[in-house]
């Protein structure tokens, strides 16, 4: 019987990686008898709340490359999924690049066969984008995280590993797009030029889906760049309407220019700066069809048709926020 692979999942707490170390489990607890199940090590700062999906958690810090060491001692694949997306420069380079630096050293020292390196659309910098392919524009990152992520992006390439680039991601853990689609709304009383723009989006469990065929079946050459969203990108008016019918975001009936909307939401003190806003305001979609097609993984329904399962856990989260 063949061996089964061994895999490193770094940020298995986080939003993302929590859902595809969930995905990863039940694929093995659901692997026929005589099938090789996979083995999964969770490398992190502190324990999952759901440590029982793993068959081993290790202490790892990005932000301390001392502690990586021995991370990916026997592994076959690592899944890098952790990243710092605060504002402050220095954190996101210790984390993004330092960190991420550190560990494909572990990665090459140890011998993993195939890593998957998680980054996202957001390197691009400014729109609108419509439906370029992979660096079919220079990216040109606006923020800290971004631009770390980038060089983060450049070590995982070099290492020989096969890079997502996700746009917006949705879904039950999502403490930023829909959080701060609802800001916006509250601090501008409406939509932004008829919510006309287009954007690429993911629900969280089809991008688990995603990455996790890729880490297990291949299907995509070491050294390459993904996007990773739907392929079908969504509008935002769509996205609003069906958040706010779930009674997750608030409802609006008034339309402004952009101008307006950033104009208004300076005057409430909205959180939400104007690069963030752009991003929903304007049209960011990249050709993501390839990706799917490459790891033999049907991209699902589209986002929107994953929303019921998540409203709850919005409703729930923003009455606390």
């Amino acid at each position: 019987m063949a061996e089964p692979q061994r895999l490193v999942i770094t940020g298995a707490t986080g939003f993302i990686g929590s859902a595809v170390l969930a995905e990863l489990a039940r694929i093995r607890d659901e692997a026929p008898p005589g099938t090789p199940r996979p083995v999964l090590r969770a490398v992190g700062r502190t324990a999952p709340g759901a440590a029982g999906l793993a068959d081993e958690w290790r202490h790892g810090d990005l932000s301390d490359p001392g502690s990586l060491r021995g991370g990916c001692e026997g592994a076959d694949v690592l899944l890098h999924l952790a990243s710092c997306i605060g504002s402050d420069e220095p954190e996101c380079a210790a984390v993004n690049i330092g960190g991420t630096g550190a560990l494909m050293t572990e990665a090459g020292e140890a011998g993993v066969r195939r890593i998957v390196h998680l980054s996202t659309t957001a390197v691009y910098g400014r729109g609108p984008h419509r439906g370029i392919a992979v660096d079919g524009v220079v990216p040109t990152p606006q923020s800290p995280a971004s631009r770390t992520r980038l060089v983060g992006e450049a070590l995982a390439l070099a290492a020989g590993a096969v890079v997502l680039r996700p746009g917006l991601v949705i879904g039950a853990g999502d403490r930023a797009v829909v959080p701060a689609l609802a800001q916006i709304l509250t601090a501008t009383g409406a939509l932004w030029d008829g919510g006309k723009a287009l954007v690429s989006v993911v629900a969280v469990r089809d991008l688990a889906r995603l990455i996790a065929r890729v880490a297990l079946a291949g299907g995509s050459a070491a050294g390459t760049v993904w996007h990773a969203s739907h392929p079908v990108p969504v509008r935002m008016a769509e996205l609003v309407e069906v958040f706010t019918e779930r009674g997750v975001l608030p409802r609006v009936d008034g339309d402004l220019s952009e101008a307006e909307c950033l104009a208004r939401m300076a005057e409430s003190g909205c959180r939400v700066g104007p690069s963030q806003f752009k991003l929903v305001s304007q049209d960011h979609w990249y050709d993501s069809a390839p990706v799917w097609e490459a790891a033999g993984c049907p991209p699902g329904p589209g986002p929107l048709e994953r929303l019921d399962e998540a409203a709850t856990w919005y409703q729930e989260y923003l009455g606390r926020a």
